[in-house]
């Protein structure tokens, strides 16, 4: 209410108010697309409702449902599919602002090599894009892919076998 008593928040104001409480300007381009995975009707504010819809459900949501709102993190056009260019793009985000804040051990591999092995285990038919299908499904099976797309393995775990994760 302090920050934002119009219920209302911009993409500069969210940008701000991220960066401030996280490593400063390195974690601005990831929180652009955070902004614009919280923004569901495109209007160019993420409003109250926008925002704890977002935060209940990766607070309560299923892993199907976690993972959903993952997908929409890096299928930045928002058509439906991940390219090599968008999950790179978000993983060199990442990974910037990691290496700033030290947050995570450091990993041998690249962003570049982080996707590259991602896109190898997630895209099963090799169209070169990956599916929302593949995204869950892939996930789901394996602990490296959920460590490396910042998915938290005590909230995101596979409780029994899923070969296909029903209805999306």
């Amino acid at each position: 209410m302090k920050e934002c008593p119009s219920g209302l928040i911009t993409l500069h104001e969210f940008r701000r108010h991220f960066c401030n409480g996280t490593v400063g300007t390195e974690s601005a381009e990831y929180a652009e697309q955070i902004f614009r995975t919280l923004d569901n009707n495109e209007d160019g504010v993420v409003d109250f409702r926008e925002y704890v819809t977002a935060i209940s459900m990766l607070i309560e949501g299923s892993p199907v449902e976690k993972l959903r709102w993952s997908f929409k993190l890096y299928d930045k056009d928002k058509d439906g599919a991940i390219t090599h260019g968008e999950m790179l793009e978000i993983m060199q985000a990442v990974y910037k602002m990691s290496v700033v804040a030290s947050i995570t051990q450091p990993n041998p591999l690249t962003a570049e090599e982080c996707t590259n092995r991602i896109f190898v285990r997630l895209d099963k038919d090799n169209n070169a894009i990956i599916t929302l299908e593949e995204f869950i499904e892939g996930t789901l099976d394996d602990e490296w892919i959920r460590e490396m797309l910042e998915c938290d393995p005590h909230t995101v775990k596979v409780e029994r076998s899923l070969k296909s994760p029903g209805p999306l």
